[in-house]
């Protein structure tokens, strides 16, 4: 009796103990194949932990459905694997529920991964979901529509647009498409108006950012935050082309807010007034959008799987 009693109560915690992860894997992501990673996975996963489930997509939209039958499930985390979208796709089927996005990015900018530190390393993003903790973060909303890095409107927007058309992928890609478009590419004047700003400026792009960067290490807000409640909206002067050559090194340097052809504010809510319909991005994915955009931060409305030291 007294021995049947140990194991019940060793069971019961061994199950308390084990958590369950689903892996959502998107095939069509960036450049690199993803069939072997499901034995990279077993190989690296800490299986005293964490009990996988790995399911590929097979259609757009279709992560946003399997991320939000694991949270109903009670899942503990699911992992999106992939680029940017796939991890906006991941983020809407998990908001403003106790299940923990995870990462591992194998798309093609990787921009909130590497807001994170998340390894580029495949193997390596799993072994950091080993020792990993659960963190609060903000996501936003742009006409209800979520992101979790960055939206935005202008040049960058229309370079999404044309980078999401082609059929190469990779930053050569997109650079080339910068290059073709950046002499021609004429500015938009933008009235942004809520919480305390009433402004109106001509600009080359503007970024509301929750998280750093656009992707590849190009930091577009370099003290954006992910815990604070508020996003920054970064506004380039539509007379950027003239500094072309030092906003791209600022970019990577993480001082373009020091630039004077840059201007970046902070808000919690407010609401873009465009002179036309004009692309528009979430997480670097064109979207349809209207001309009026309410932008909104939503605060620790998603919880993620981050280092420690994060």
């Amino acid at each position: 009796m007294h021995i049947c009693k140990f194991f019940c109560n060793f069971a019961r915690l061994f199950v308390k103990i084990m958590k369950n992860i689903a892996f959502i894997i998107n095939p069509m992501s960036g450049t690199q194949n993803k069939r072997k990673l499901p034995k990279v996975i077993e190989k690296e996963l800490d299986r005293t932990q964490w009990l996988p489930n790995i399911v590929f997509t097979e259609y757009a939209g279709h992560a946003v459905e399997l991320a939000r039958q694991y949270a109903q499930m009670g899942f503990d985390a699911v992992v999106a694997v992939g680029g940017d979208g796939t991890v906006n796709e991941v983020a809407r089927g998990l908001r403003d529920s106790k299940t923990a996005l995870g990462i591992i990015p194998m798309g093609s900018g990787n921009g909130f991964a590497r807001h994170l530190h998340i390894p580029m390393v495949p193997a390596r993003a799993i072994q950091m979901l080993n020792h990993s903790e659960v963190i609060a973060c903000d996501y936003g909303l742009a006409n209800d529509h979520l992101f979790i890095s960055t939206c935005g409107t202008g040049f960058d927007a229309l370079i999404a647009e044309q980078f999401d058309g082609s059929t190469k992928r990779g930053f050569k890609t997109y650079f080339e498409k910068i290059i073709k478009d950046l002499v021609t590419y004429h500015s938009q004047t933008y009235h942004i108006i809520g919480d305390g700003l009433d402004l109106e400026r001509k600009a080359f792009l503007i970024t509301f950012a929750n998280a750093g960067q656009w992707g590849y290490e190009a930091y577009i807000a370099p003290h954006a935050s992910i815990q604070d409640g508020h996003m920054d909206i970064c506004m380039m002067s539509s007379s950027a082309i003239l500094g072309a050559a030092s906003l791209a090194a600022r970019l990577f340097t993480k001082t373009i807010d020091k630039s004077l052809f840059m201007d970046t504010i902070r808000a919690k809510a407010i609401t873009l007034i465009r002179e036309a319909e004009a692309p528009f991005h979430l997480d670097g994915d064109p979207v349809s959008m209207e001309k009026d955009i309410h932008i909104r931060i939503v605060a620790d409305g998603i919880r993620v799987l981050a280092e420690k030291r994060f």
